[in-house]
């Protein structure tokens, strides 16, 4: 799986074949330069198309990076119901959450990196209410399914808000270090410690 099976599975077809270049190379671009720096101008130059071309596909510089935004959380929220879904326990939940996005990064790099760095841009930028809407979804999704698995033996901590924060934050932590080349070791090297250290923190 590479980042073209995640851009293909969005915009399937060969009429979409320029988007789909358009957005490769634009993902290029925001990882090297970064997202300010990054330029329509700067995008067209790698792509060999026109201006206008990028303009009439997305509409701005805020268009590129949303459309690349959603399309990485979309595959990596799809990655995790798929786990997520062959779970019988909370314990198992737990595990699934914290292999399938160490399992993710590991497999999309590119991908991982451009999601760190873009989702301050896109939280303040004009798509914000779209990214709003889908967090609040993903939330209330994951809540859902978390919960389900409670019963008089196994209580989740509360309150529920920080449940996310403490599942993944030290693999996400660790990942962008990873991702950095500040620790060498695969983030999937270390499924059983974080997936425990999760497990453990949620209990009460």
């Amino acid at each position: 799986m590479n980042k073209d099976k995640i851009l293909e599975d969005r915009f399937p077809g060969r009429r979409a074949a320029l988007k789909r270049e358009i957005l490769e190379h634009a993902l290029y671009c925001f990882n090297e330069l970064g997202v300010e720096a990054t330029t329509i101008d700067a995008i067209k130059a790698r792509c060999d198309t026109s201006v206008g071309a990028i303009y009439h596909h997305f509409g701005n510089k805020e268009g590129i990076l949303s459309t690349l935004f959603f399309a990485a959380q979309d595959d990596q929220r799809q990655n995790l119901e798929h786990e997520l879904a062959k779970t019988n326990s909370l314990r198992e939940a737990i595990y699934s959450i914290v292999s399938s996005y160490l399992d993710w990064v590991v497999a999309q790099p590119e991908w991982a990196r451009f999601l760190y760095q873009a989702r301050s841009p896109v939280a303040k930028g004009p798509f914000r209410q779209e990214l709003k809407v889908r967090n609040a979804q993903n939330y209330q999704e994951l809540k859902e399914k978390l919960l389900s698995f409670e019963n008089k033996d196994i209580k989740i901590v509360q309150p529920f808000e920080i449940i996310p924060s403490l599942i993944v934050g030290p693999s996400e932590n660790y990942c962008r270090a990873w991702l950095a080349n500040r620790v060498r070791t695969s983030p999937r090297d270390y499924r059983e410690e974080f997936s425990e250290s999760a497990w453990r923190s949620l209990q009460r």
